[in-house]
Formats: structure tokens, C-alpha cells, sequence
């Protein structure tokens, strides 16, 4: 315990006493002071404070000021006439009020009073100075990423809460940050300005980046920040708030440890629109600057300065169509990121990102058979050559193009090499990642493509579709109870998720448990993975008729664009010329089942047909 005038340290407790009475005081600012306290009448310069009370953390000395400020107002003090704590210009602080050790432990009851203000102290300063702090870990909605914990004797993504309290230090999620405009009418731009930081932070190598379908998760969530860093494994939240009035925007910007809720850095910006990609810049290279001193190495790589530019007006349209573009796969959405992407490109037909985005939506589209597949792809190949030619250290334009490539060109090659120029360009990406474990998958790299598919599970723990993907993968190297741990992992998050009862169902029919197979396909909502899975269990129960009437009405729903699993349906029960001749179709319509191929269990009467080495040839596939 340590007493100085009215005041008593407890520093077994960690508390500040004044008389009777427990005075509130945030957790740094109490460090600082102890510090102070414990070496009373002597010259305490900022470097001392930072190597002795934050050793293994980047600070920026501006905090120092800021806590001192703090502790002024929490004692009462006077930085013109003081009292407790002296500054001395361009050196440090001097703590000048003498200090008595006691031996005495203080009441047992003062535990149990209230938190007071000291008299020497204004009140409404200290409620200001306590609602800064605790606004820092409340306001904003909260995100981390899950850290994977692989054993021999677990599934990998099994762990306990104390190997989830063990954070990432090279880990960070960026928030999506707050619409503060008088209007709410900002979303767009305020996600698009997270979104943009995501890539910036994406290209330092060794930084470990939270993909953005889990981070805006958490949009509008009031969550403590260090509870979620010590349960979702991330050490590091990059979040802010944006406020736009006509050409004008204020960002807000802090850098937090998650673990003990300390501020690494702030800023705020007052600027134009038209400044908009200096102030993302800055913001990315101020984060990795913070990251970097204690986290990444001195010696790591800096954050590239990036070389966008466009008018506020092109701008605009593209952050709009980004937005729209991340809602979904439904017409409407992309059909207005479509028009917005459009607008940005009649704007300016120089902006690149515009290009690689629109390529992006006429993908999805043409994937999801909501235009012409071959002129939707068509049209997104050469919007990807066009963003990689306008520039060329763009990750999304060789991202779009491998996208192509894998998809509908099947140039496996090629496809290798785009997605690999987008890895160095964005190391962190969790799109990157996840394209690469398609190919591999395709490639029949499974072992591979399941490292990469752990990896986008970790950088985006929140997002179904992640598990999915493992799950199946896991499920082709007969895994499966690895695959069942995964799909319960899937079914939790999101259990209303199309096809995971076919999933469960499928991984059941491997395993020999038919009746239980069964029950998972008849619970599928959507009807044509029902009609799809109980043709595969009637046949394994020993019921032909349901078998065939279930195979009907998947052909009758889909008459095109399930040639393949339809052929799947055939192969598991041994027809195989009828498997096939919807193979053949299958290639024709270029059905993108094609590209499991290599992998899929249902399919293994087939292996040993001249017919398939030559479905593997035409697809460039080598067995």
C-alpha cells in the first residue's frame, strides 16, 4: 500500500483509494501511476515508461500525454501549479508528492463502498474521462477470428477456452466501421472503407487478416472487445466510424488490443472526398506501423503505398456496387453491383478495382445460371485482363481472371499462375486462399487443398460456407469423422444451411448407416438435393421404386445444369453407361460438378472405364 496526501495505492488489489472510498480508474492510467508512485522525486522519461509498463506492445507516445491528462483529472491536479505529478518539457514526468510505504491493509469493508470522485476533482471530468475509455470497448461492433488448434487425439478445430485465450499476436480484424452521417444513408461507404482496409492490411506478409464475411458479422453488436479477443483468438481489432456530409467526411480510426482493451493508436480525419484513398493509406500504414515494431519485426515489409485514384463520383458508384456485390447471389443484388460497376467504368474507364469488381459480379452471375454462361464469362475474362493491364499490382484482377480460368476455360495452368501472382500480392487474402483450394481440389491435391481450407476456417470462423467446403474435402480422403465433427461445426452457425442435411446424409451413406442416411436426406429443405439425396438412399436400403421416383423428379426439376449429379445418382448405382451419358452431358454444358471429378466417392464405379481417362483427358485432367 502506498499513501500519498488523501490518497492510498493498493497495489495488491490494484485499486486507488481517497479516505473511504474506491476511486475509478481505468486500467493503464493505474499502471502509469503505480509506476510514477513507486518511484517517487525521480525523472521518469516516456521511453522509460513504455519499455517498463509495455515491453512486448507498440505505443504510440502520444498516449502517454493522453494518460497523464487522465490521472491529472482523476487526482485533482494542476499541470500549471502541480501537486501530484510534474512535467519536465521534452524529458518526462516526475512524480513530486512524497509517497509512505504502509504495512496496514486497508478495511475490509472498503470493498464493498462505492466508487467516489475525489472533492479535488470535478466530477463531470471524470465521468468524460471514464466514458472515453470504456467507449472504446463498447461502441463498435466486435470480431475475431477462431485460432485452430490441430492434435493428433482432436479435430483440428476442436480446443478448449484456455487454448482460445492464447491470441494470434499477428492477427487483426477490421471492423466494419460505424455510420455516423446525419442521415444513416452511409453504409455503403463506411463498409467499402473497412472492406478497402481489409485488402491494404492483406498484402503484409505474416499478418493474418479476417476475411470480411465474418467481420461484418458483427455489424451493430455491442460486445465487449477483450472477452471477444480471448474466445475468437484475435489480438488485434482495427475499428472506427465514418461520418460523410456532402463532400465532406470525419474518420475516426483506433488500433486496440484485444486482450487488456489498450488503445495502440487513433486518429481522426477531416477531409474532402476526393482525399478519401490517402486517408485509407494512411490508416493501413499506420495499423502495420503499430503491428510491425513488436508484432511483425521491425525488418518485415511495409505496407506498399498504394497508387489508386479516381473522382469522388466514380468512386462512389464502386463502392456501391461492392456493396451490393457482398449481400449475396440474388438477382437483384448483383444486378444492381452490376449497373453500379457499370457507372463507375462510364466515370472513369482508367480505375482498375471498377473493372476487377465488375468481372467479379458478371462471374457470379454466370456461375449461378443468371445470364449466358459462356458470354457471362467471356465478358468477365476480358474485364480482368483489362483491370490486370490498367495495374498490374492489382491481387483482385488476377484473382478475377483465375476465377475464369479454373471455372470455365479449365486451364489449370493458367489458373495456377493467376492465383499464385494474387498470393504475392495479397498473401492474407482469405479469397486467395480459398480459390486455391478449389484448384487444388479439382487437381485432386486434396491434401493441400485441405491445409488452405483450414487456413480460410481460421481467417473466416463465422462463415458456413468455409466448413462446407472443408467437410467435403475431408469427407473425399474418407476422413469422416473429422468431416462429421466439421458439418456439426457448419450446422451450428448457420442451421437452416441448404444441402448440410444432404451432407450429413452422404457422409452417413459412406459409413454404412443407411436408415440414419436416409432420415438426413428427407429432413433437406430445398427440394432437389432432397429429391438428389434420397436417390442415393432408397437405392443403398434395398428400394429401387423410391430410388427411380426419386431420380425423376430430380430430372424433372432440374432438366439442366444437374447433368452431373444426375449422373452421380446413375454411377452410385452401377448403371454406367446411363452415368455416362449424362457425363457426356455434363461436358457439354460445361456443369461445373465436373470439377470434383477426380474426388468424388459417388463416382468410383467409373474409375476403371476407358470412358472416364478420356472425360480426365478432355478436361486436362491427367490421372
Amino acid at each position: 500500500m502506498k499513501s500519498f496526501q488523501a490518497f492510498r495505492l493498493d497495489t495488491a488489489n490494484q485499486c486507488l483509494w481517497r479516505g473511504q472510498g474506491r476511486v475509478a480508474i481505468p486500467p493503464k492510467p493505474y499502471d502509469m501511476l503505480r509506476y510514477l508512485v513507486e518511484n517517487p522525486g525521480r525523472l521518469v522519461t516516456q521511453d522509460e515508461l513504455l519499455e517498463k509498463l509495455w515491453p512486448e506492445t507498440y505505443v504510440n507516445p502520444e498516449l502517454i500525454r493522453k494518460y497523464i491528462v487522465d490521472i491529472r483529472k482523476i487526482l485533482g491536479d494542476r499541470p500549471d501549479k502541480p501537486e501530484f505529478i510534474e512535467t519536465v518539457t521534452k524529458r518526462g514526468y516526475r512524480f513530486i508528492t512524497p509517497v509512505i510505504d504502509e504495512s496496514a491493509t486497508p478495511p475490509s469493508e472498503l470493498g464493498t463502498q462505492k466508487d467516489v470522485v475525489p472533492g479535488t476533482a470535478s466530477s463531470e471530468e471524470e465521468k468524460s474521462s471514464r466514458s472515453r475509455y470504456f467507449r472504446k470497448l463498447a461502441i463498435i461492433p466486435i470480431l475475431g477470428v477462431v485460432v485452430a488448434a490441430a492434435t493428433a487425439d482432436h479435430f483440428w478445430f476442436a480446443r478448449s477456452r484456455a487454448t482460445r485465450s492464447l491470441l494470434n499476436a499477428n492477427s487483426i480484424a477490421v471492423l466494419p466501421f460505424v455510420d455516423m452521417s446525419p442521415a444513416k444513408d452511409q453504409e455503403y461507404f463506411s463498409d467499402g472503407l473497412a472492406e478497402q482496409l481489409i485488402h491494404e492490411l492483406a498484402k503484409v506478409s505474416g499478418l493474418k487478416v479476417v476475411g470480411r464475411s465474418s467481420a461484418f458479422q458483427f455489424r451493430g453488436k455491442n460486445e465487449d472487445l477483450r472477452e471477444v479477443g480471448r474466445n475468437l483468438g484475435v489480438s488485434n481489432i482495427l475499428e472506427g466510424s465514418v461520418r460523410r456530409e456532402g463532400n465532406h467526411v470525419r474518420i475516426t480510426a483506433d488500433l486496440i488490443k484485444t486482450d487488456d482493451g489498450f488503445q495502440l493508436w487513433s486518429q481522426t480525419y477531416d477531409r474532402e472526398i476526393n482525399d478519401i484513398f490517402a486517408v485509407e493509406d494512411e490508416i493501413a500504414r499506420s495499423a502495420t506501423g503499430a503491428l510491425q515494431v513488436k508484432l511483425l519485426n521491425a525488418n518485415g515489409p511495409a505496407i506498399s503505398v498504394s497508387l489508386r485514384n479516381t473522382s469522388p463520383e466514380a468512386y462512389q458508384a464502386y463502392l456501391q456496387a461492392q456493396y451490393f456485390n457482398g449481400r449475396g447471389v440474388k438477382k437483384v443484388d448483383l444486378a444492381t453491383a452490376l449497373n453500379y460497376a457499370n457507372r463507375a467504368i462510364q466515370l472513369d474507364k482508367n480505375y482498375a478495382p471498377a473493372w476487377a469488381l465488375r468481372s467479379y459480379v458478371l462471374n457470379w452471375m454466370a456461375g449461378f445460371d443468371l445470364m449466358d454462361q459462356r458470354e457471362g464469362y467471356r465478358r468477365a475474362r476480358a474485364d480482368a485482363q483489362q483491370a490486370i493491364a490498367l495495374d498490374p499490382n492489382l491481387a483482385a484482377g488476377y484473382l478475377a481472371l483465375g476465377w475464369v480460368q479454373m471455372k470455365q476455360d479449365w486451364d489449370w495452368k493458367s489458373t495456377e499462375v493467376s492465383l499464385n501472382k494474387a498470393a504475392e500480392l495479397e498473401p492474407g487474402s482469405v479469397d486467395v486462399l480459398r480459390y486455391r483450394a478449389d484448384l487444388y481440389q479439382t487437381l485432386g491435391r486434396l491434401d493441400e487443398a485441405i491445409d488452405l481450407q483450414k487456413q480460410v476456417v481460421t481467417l473466416d470462423p463465422l462463415r458456413a460456407r468455409s466448413y462446407a467446403a472443408l467437410g467435403n474435402t475431408l469427407f473425399e480422403m474418407e476422413r469422416y469423422e473429422e468431416a462429421q465433427a466439421t458439418l456439426q461445426k457448419l450446422l451450428e452457425l448457420n442451421p437452416e444451411q441448404e444441402r448440410d442435411h444432404f451432407r450429413r446424409g452422404e457422409l452417413l451413406l459412406a459409413e454404412g448407416q443407411v436408415q440414419k442416411a436416409l432420415a438426413e436426406m428427407e429432413q433437406e429443405p430445398r427440394e432437389d438435393w432432397r429429391s438428389f439425396g434420397e436417390a442415393l438412399a432408397y437405392h443403398a436400403a434395398g428400394r429401387p421404386p423410391e430410388s427411380d421416383t426419386a431420380l425423376k423428379q430430380l430430372i424433372t426439376i432440374r432438366p439442366s445444369g444437374w447433368a452431373y449429379q444426375i449422373a452421380e445418382v446413375y454411377a452410385y448405382r452401377g448403371e454406367v453407361d446411363e452415368a455416362f451419358d449424362w457425363m457426356d452431358r455434363a461436358y457439354q454444358q460445361h456443369d461445373h460438378g465436373l470439377l470434383v471429378v477426380k474426388s468424388d466417392w459417388l463416382i468410383k464405379n467409373l474409375r476403371q472405364d476407358p470412358r472416364y481417362t478420356e472425360l480426365l483427358k478432355k478436361m486436362h485432367l491427367s490421372r
